[in-house]
């Protein structure tokens, strides 16, 4: 229901992208709901939540923070996981983005085409168009809305939704008001305490004659230490021949056989018949066995290894988070309000981590084999057309790999990320049909990695028996010989810092919005606007690689002659956890290893003098590698909102055009080393048309129908014109496409709602996207940039003509579609009697399919292969439980999901990877000890579940595990006060 009162006008901006318009009545509104839920707890969230849901026009899904500082998980990507078509992922037990970059949420089927925002502006993590919401600090946060179908007013770019983050800001408060929390994290792996300190002010100032001041600044450091053990495993079909001892092709090679030092020779073994020798059985280019000259003896004998070669990695996790949050604003009259925000976040992920990698011996005592077929649809997709036949009916289940070298490796990383956002604007209301808004924002966003390590190798002569059980979940490893703990058994190898890079973003953004009310025609209200934002985005690669840690600086002979032993430098040693697994993958760890803490700074320059190590933050960049896109874009919006039926039938009408403009620059390394910048140029403009219709079918029940088209721009990284991997013997490149367009998605939306109450709901949603233009690597053939590459002139034949090499570049592509149903409702027990009154229940189950059309061909000759979007899950629920009375309040959570596709698709099925079905509980308890005090406890993956890899697709479903991890469970205490109301 809109009454006639002003519209809003809003620019919105800084490189952030606006989420909502401000329309005057949906300023109104929101401003009216936040005065009107003054109730904290967890029924004002529920509350307010649905509220949001019901009364904007649009599809959203939204969550409210129970109280001052008090989101209702501990991690902002955990909480969105209760939201329906909303799935997450955790990593070392905590929600977080799977490879370090993006939101890490797929939304109805969608990852990494999420848009992000907060207050309604753009927010991006460097390097990336989205934000990295493990990033994200919950006692910062006020809400979160999920717009799924987002209409005309909002920022475009992301197909799959819009994620914007609400902070606190001065309109919340009706005077003095002063939240401070403290709490103490530990996780039950890692055994580390650590706290996390909130505090936050407010006040208004009433100056007279409608003129008022409002203030708010809260600021937050948080600290959390979490483990992740694995195990990870080697994928393919790893074809082994097995050769028995005993035989006499065994006693031809043994005799042939020279002793390659450290491993013994085979003539140890001869006539034996309980080992076996494991032949290397290669393949074919379709990914076929090799098995030309063998006998059909022999070809009986070939096995699958895949899986086989677990070992054991463990990494500490310490993620430390700093927020400020300051806000300010001057309201001159009832027309008339000014207004400043900035919004700071920091976000150090730090890991330290520890392995021990088995060099297994090529001898293997009481090889036990089990079925598995290895198919050709398996090996490779059934390229072949035809039956799809088994090719090895059998793999590699246990044995001991004999004389078998180890390598350990400690390393460190540390990637901060620091992003801030100012904002200034002003509302205006010159009438009271007309109301304008101008915001003008900034936004900068920078981030750096550094990933370093030390290799260890066994000393000579010091050789393990190995002992593996490739079955079951975990795999079990276990070693038989010298002390892994005695660094007098290992020698250094070498110093590695593969990821040293840093990404510096930043942009700005002036939006200029308005909304008028009309009294004829068919709308009664007009929103318009339109936005100018500007982003650049600098890359820089500085990684200075390998550097032996020998006596001569030389790298490690076969022999060890230039080895320096690990026991000469005791104090850069130390000694794994010894509580791998909990001791559930048989080695419970406890062996030597590089200190993580010992690689920081110059350290390993200065104990290794021969190693030629740049100096610290010296480092030389790699200038060929450098890479710079400079991005505007300009968009206008004009939205008719309209209602009939005596309002029984409500709902909007726009159109969004977008006019984006860009440059591209990447510096690769030319003909006799000369750098050579290429520069690439993008326009293209775009036409958004949206419709939203809402009608109430009773007073508690609509139904509401929304079409919206969206877009999604193309990665950073995609954008540059690159030319890289340049092969002048075979023929081939990397080749960089600034040319990319937007992916373009038309999305319709159906949906049922029912509101017992305004706390008490149930509905039920269908969605369809119908998706244009998915990115995918295509071969082709192109001539290359004559200044970086001279034409092919190989005798290798690559497919190609006139010079010309043959490129793997990136283009748009196929159709697909991600469609489902969403079922979600709440219910609190506020009528009944006794005790059940103070109980309350929510869940939403999802289901979703999608469609991500992949060619595995070239551009010539396409080979389309349909396949799930990486992350989606095609089931998934979650149901909590909730408690609350006047002292007391309590929440359970469960959030399960189906498996899903991890990452990127493997050109044959056997190389890629999936993530098993798992379910997380999670679990608060909030009791008021004291007027504004509140004692907390919170218990997070109470069941100590992981989230496992395994080898293979969904649909090519192998059983046999890839990864199995072990995260613990993680418990917080804290104590919150709060004087003063919303």
């Amino acid at each position: 229901m809109y009454k006639k009162t002003g519209f809003s006008l809003q620019v919105t901006g800084i490189a952030l992208a606006v989420s909502q318009a401000f329309a005057p009545e949906a300023m109104a509104q929101q401003q009216a709901a936040e005065q009107t839920v003054v109730v904290t707890g967890i029924r004002a969230s529920a509350r307010s939540s649905v509220a949001i849901k019901r009364d904007t026009m649009e599809v959203v899904d939204s969550i409210t923070a129970d109280d001052i500082g008090k989101l209702p998980d501990l991690n902002v990507a955990e909480t969105m996981t209760r939201i329906p078509g909303v799935q997450g992922y955790r990593y070392g037990g905590e929600g977080a983005s799977p490879v370090g970059a993006g939101s890490g949420l797929t939304i109805r089927g969608l990852s990494g085409q999420t848009a992000s925002q907060i207050n309604g502006r753009a927010f991006n993590t460097a390097g990336g168009r989205e934000f990295n919401i493990e990033s994200a600090i919950p006692g910062m946060i006020a809400g979160v809305d999920v717009y799924k179908n987002p209409s005309a007013e909002h920022i475009e770019g992301g197909i799959g939704g819009l994620v914007n983050i609400r902070n606190r800001n001065p309109s919340d408060f009706k005077g003095p008001t002063v939240a401070a929390s403290i709490s103490f994290s530990n996780n039950d792996l890692a055994k580390k305490t650590d706290p996390e300190l909130f505090v936050m002010g407010a006040n208004r100032i009433d100056l007279g004659g409608g003129s008022r001041i409002g203030v708010m600044g809260a600021a937050v450091y948080q600290k959390s230490t979490g483990r992740s053990d694995n195990n990870p495993a080697n994928r393919g079909g790893s074809l082994k021949r097995a050769v028995r001892a005993d035989s006499a092709e065994y006693a031809t090679r043994a005799a042939a056989n020279t002793a390659n030092s450290p491993f013994q020779p085979m003539s140890a073994y001869v006539g034996r018949s309980d080992v076996n020798f494991m032949d290397n059985v290669g393949t074919t280019g379709a990914n076929m066995p090799n098995l030309a000259g063998l006998t059909a003896d022999q070809i009986s004998n070939v096995i699958s290894a895949t899986g086989v070669n677990s070992n054991a990695f463990q990494e500490t996790i310490m993620r430390e988070r700093k927020g400020l949050n300051l806000a300010g604003d001057y309201r001159v009259s009832n027309t008339l309000r000014f207004y400043a925000e900035a919004n700071y976040v920091y976000y150090l992920y730090h890991q330290n981590y520890r392995g021990l990698n088995s060099v297994d011996g090529a001898n293997v005592q009481n090889l036990q084999t089990t079925p598995f077929n290895y198919t050709e649809a398996l090996a490779n997709r059934n390229i072949n057309g035809g039956s799809n036949d088994v090719l090895v009916s059998k793999r590699l289940l246990s044995g001991s790999f004999l004389n078998s070298a180890v390598t350990s490796m400690g390393g460190d990383e540390h990637t901060p990320y620091t992003t801030w956002v100012g904002a200034a604007g002003a509302e205006w209301s010159p009438t009271a049909d007309l109301s304008l808004k101008a915001d003008f924002s900034y936004i900068k966003s920078d981030k750096t990695q550094d990933n370093r390590n030390v290799l260890m190798d066994s000393a000579p002569g010091k050789l393990w028996s190995t002992n593996r059980i490739a079955d079951g979940a975990p795999h079990q490893l276990t070693f038989t010989g010298p002390d892994l703990s005695d660094p007098a058994n290992f020698v250094f190898r070498q110093y590695e810092n593969g990821s040293n890079q840093s990404w510096d973003d930043s942009g700005h953004a002036t939006a200029l919005s308005g909304a008028y009310s009309l009294d004829v025609g068919p709308f009664n209200r007009l929103k318009f606007g339109t936005r100018y934002a500007h982003m650049d985005s600098l890359y820089k690669n500085f990684r200075p690689g390998s550097r032996p840690l020998t006596t001569d600086g030389l790298a490690l002979t076969a022999n060890r002659s230039n080895a320096i032993n690990a026991s000469t430098m005791g104090s850069a040693i130390e000694r794994a956890p010894t509580n791998f697994m909990g001791g559930d993958a048989g080695y419970a760890g406890g062996f030597a290893v590089y200190k993580p803490d010992a690689l920081l700074g110059n350290q390993v320059q200065t104990a290794f003098p021969k190693s030629g190590i740049p100096q610290d933050g010296a480092y030389p960049e790699l200038a060929g590698e450098r890479r710079y896109v400079e991005e505007n874009t300009l968009a206008g919006y004009l939205v008719g909102e309209f209602s009939a039926m005596d309002e029984r039938l409500k709902g909007s009408v726009g159109v969004r055009v977008v006019r984006t403009t860009g440059t591209a620059v990447a510096r690769a390394t030319g003909l006799n080393g000369a750098l050579v910048d290429v520069v690439g140029k993008t326009s293209y403009t775009n036409s958004l048309p949206t419709f939203n219709a809402t009608y109430d079918i009773s007073k508690e029940s609509l139904v509401r129908f929304a079409y919206g088209r969206g877009m999604t721009r193309a990665g950073i990284g995609d954008l540059n014109p690159s030319i890289s991997g340049v092969n002048t013997s075979t023929g081939t490149a990397n080749v960089g496409n600034p040319d990319l367009r937007p992916l373009v998605a038309d999305s319709f939306d159906l949906s049922l709602e029912h509101y017992f109450s305004k706390t008490n709901y149930a509905s039920l949603a269908v969605f369809d996207k119908q998706i244009d233009g998915f990115f995918n690597n295509l071969l082709s053939c192109q001539t290359l940039d004559p200044a970086v590459a001279g034409p092919y002139t190989g005798s290798v034949g690559n497919g190609c003509s006139g010079g010309q090499y043959s490129v793997s570049k990136r283009v748009n592509a196929e159709k697909g579609y991600a469609r489902g149903v969403e079922v979600a409702g709440q219910y609190f027990f506020d009528g009944a009697e006794g005790i059940l009154k103070n109980f309350g229940v929510s869940g939403s189950y999802t289901y979703v399919t999608t469609a991500n059309p992949l060619n595995f061909g070239t551009a010539a000759a396409p080979r389309v292969v349909r396949m799930a979007q990486p992350f989606q899950s095609k089931h998934n629920y979650s149901v909590s439980g909730m408690y609350e009375d006047k002292k007391l309040s309590a929440r359970l959570a469960y959030t399960w999901r189906s498996m899903s596709l991890f990452n990127d698709v493997a050109i044959n099925p056997i190389d890629s990877r999936s993530i098993d079905a798992y379910g997380i509980l999670d679990g608060s308890i909030n009791y008021e000890i004291a007027d504004n005090l509140t004692l907390s406890f919170n218990a997070k993956n109470i069941t100590n579940k992981a989230l496992h890899r395994y080898i293979g697709e969904p649909d090519y479903k192998t059983g046999i595990e890839l990864q199995h991890y072990g995260n613990g469970r993680t418990f917080v205490l804290g104590l919150r006060y709060k004087f003063g109301a919303l």
